[in-house]
């Protein structure tokens, strides 16, 4: 170890002058400690002012809608006065048949009728579909009235056949899924022309799966619409005559049977359920704004 050498103080009137150190003995002596250089002060940066002119950072990209939707799958736009409007532009009405019991009918009468239905196909200008749907009866609501005339029936035999008939339906429906056939002739209308259709058609099934949905809503305007509901009713009462030759009873849907039938495809395990009740005999409170301003109260305390 060296020996300890005395530390150079430096007058104390000077600017930067630092306090004399005194060693401490039996230690070895250590440079003086440096200060601590502080950092520099943080300069506020101007806000960007919109309305000056210069380079400002973009505005977040807006995020797209979502594509994958339940909605675009959907081919339906609108149901009103007893159509329905597609996403495309067309019109569709919808066509109730009931169905004869062919089996029954002699030879004569099958000739008849085969002939009738294939007079009635030529008799046609434009395209339509046939719809068969098969969905599940409900027969809750028909147990019931059997429970309800069960109550009031007075004859002790009646009731006894009853309890049993009604032991059975209810064993029956709860073993096996009771199925109805309902028919449907769906009549077409297309503004820009049926040809336009049957060539979309011939793309396949396929090529209308993957193809990409517009989501732009069409718009129809009044000499369009007025035109699409005429041609759509001489449509439909010639394939009512058409039916009537043939014996079947037909009817076209309204707007409410419209909407009910979309319900039940689209809705099938929630359709026997909930059905669709009537919607003219639901009532709910509303309030509504009033007409003009309200009295305001003077100060004395009188209107």
């Amino acid at each position: 170890m060296q020996p300890d050498q005395p530390v150079p103080q430096q007058p104390a009137g000077q600017p930067g002058a630092m306090p004399p150190v005194t060693p401490v003995p039996g230690t070895p002596n250590m440079p003086p400690s440096q200060p601590t250089p502080s950092p520099a002060p943080i300069q506020p940066q101007p806000e960007a002012n919109p309305f000056k002119a210069g380079p400002q950072s973009p505005a977040p990209a807006k995020k797209p809608a979502n594509p994958n939707t339940t909605q675009n799958t959907l081919q339906l736009s609108e149901v009103r006065d007893n159509m329905a409007i597609m996403r495309d532009g067309s019109f569709r009405a919808v066509v109730a048949c009931k169905s004869i019991n062919f089996d029954l009918m002699s030879s004569r009468e099958r000739e008849g009728v085969e002939y009738s239905y294939q007079n009635f196909l030529n008799s046609l200008y434009f395209p339509i579909q046939v719809f068969i749907r098969s969905q599940r009866v409900d027969i809750g609501p028909y147990i019931d009235r059997l429970i309800s005339m069960r109550r009031n029936q007075d004859n002790m035999l009646l009731g006894v056949l009853m309890d049993d008939y009604i032991n059975f339906i209810d064993a029956l429906s709860q073993e096996a899924n009771i199925m109805d056939k309902s028919f449907f002739i769906v009549v077409p209308y297309y503004p820009a022309g049926d040809l336009t259709d049957l060539r979309d058609q011939a793309k396949g099934f396929f090529g209308k799966l993957f193809a990409k949905p517009s989501t732009e809503p069409i718009k129809i305007d009044e000499a369009a619409y007025t035109k699409a509901k005429d041609e759509i009713k001489n449509r439909v009462d010639s394939v009512m005559s058409g039916l009537f030759q043939l014996g079947v009873k037909s009817v076209q849907l309204n707007t409410k049977e419209l909407g009910e039938l979309y319900y039940n495809i689209y809705n099938p395990d929630t359709a026997v359920r909930e059905p669709l009740g009537d919607f003219e005999n639901v009532t709910s409170t509303y309030v509504s704004k009033g007409q003009g301003e309200a009295p305001r109260p003077s100060p004395g305390g009188m209107i």
